[in-house]
């Protein structure tokens, strides 16, 4: 991994510690980088603490990175850009955003300019008051298409809420805020950035997990990288999620039940047969159910076996990083 730092701060000052880590993944958002980091400085002016903020460019193939770069040397922004290798999806760029992070909290937002924030303070109290480990923005007047959009969305989220139980009512807002300590306990991959409160509630109490209304802009530059066709992909992600929810840490569970069932159903199609050729007597070698309880048993040892392969990768798993970086390019201005 190649490491640029631009300018570094001089040997005899004492490091400071960061309060909060801003991160942004962007992937071509050319028009709306520089816009991106004066609102974040701005809402951020009168916060009085040291605090960050981490540009991840997801693989942009426009003028993100250089844009964003140019940045580097304003006064009072401790930027840092973590340029991935290649478009890994929002999940890892989020993911990368949170390995690099130094600050007790970490709030995300999207790189369009949608989100706001200005109402990241409002989630930081929020969050320190009620002593929660997250807080989900909400956007209760969201300024995005009806069809292309919102129904999608809306249906999306109260299937989530019903099949993780966990009651957030706009998974999809970008603006979250998070106790490091806690978010870094579970891993983002594979297009999972929505589910993140479902995660994170595997790891912390639900009572620990609450929501801002916060404001919402429509998109003013680029293009949107959502719409319907993400719907048949959500749906099943969550039948991923559902499955690591309940059988994460014991897969042979899952498997081993469908094959104990496959079982038991083939072993009384094998006692009924048994009556009827040597009790009865009469012929079962044409008869379709010998095939089935045959088939199901096949597939009762199939899943078993799954099962145990399944145990054995989750206990040998380390978890690896889902991105691969190419750059870190850092500006060690202080903006306390």
């Amino acid at each position: 991994m190649q490491v640029h730092h631009v300018p570094t701060r001089p040997s005899g000052q004492a490091i400071e510690a960061i309060e909060l880590s801003v991160l942004a993944p962007v992937h071509n958002e050319e028009e709306n980088v520089v816009p991106l980091v004066d609102s974040i400085c701005e809402s951020l002016k009168d916060f009085g603490k040291p605090w960050e903020l981490i540009l991840v460019d997801d693989g942009s193939t426009d003028a993100t990175l250089e844009r964003a770069r140019a940045l580097l040397g304003r006064p009072g922004v401790k930027l840092r850009i973590i340029e991935l290798q290649r478009n890994f999806g929002q999940a890892s760029g989020l993911q990368a955003g949170i390995d690099a992070a130094r600050g007790r909290l970490i709030a995300t937002l999207d790189g369009d300019l949608q989100n706001d924030p200005r109402d990241i303070p409002a989630m930081i109290d929020i969050l320190e008051m009620q002593d929660l480990d997250m807080v989900c923005g909400w956007r209760k007047e969201r300024q995005d298409g009806l069809m292309l959009r919102l129904i999608p969305s809306w249906i999306a989220n109260r299937l989530i809420r019903k099949v993780t139980g966990v009651h957030i009512h706009d998974y999809g807002c970008g603006l979250k805020l998070y106790r490091t300590s806690v978010v870094r306990q579970v891993r983002i991959m594979g297009g999972m950035h929505r589910f993140i409160p479902a995660w994170v509630a595997s790891v912390t109490p639900t009572s620990r997990i609450g929501e801002m209304v916060v404001h919402h802009h429509a998109r003013q530059f680029g293009q949107s990288k959502y719409g319907i066709s993400r719907t048949s992909r959500v749906i099943l992600d969550l039948f991923s999620v559902l499955f690591f929810m309940s059988f994460r840490q014991r897969p042979g569970h899952f498997f081993g039940t469908i094959g104990l069932v496959f079982g038991a159903i083939s072993t009384l199609m094998f006692l009924y047969l048994f009556v009827v050729r040597f009790i009865i007597g009469e012929d079962i070698g044409t008869r379709p159910m010998l095939l089935v309880a045959v088939m199901l048993f096949l597939g009762a040892v199939q899943m078993i076996t799954t099962g145990i392969v399944a145990e054995m990768l989750v206990r040998s798993n380390g978890g690896g990083d889902v991105y691969t970086v190419r750059a870190v390019y850092e500006s060690n201005v202080g903006n306390s």
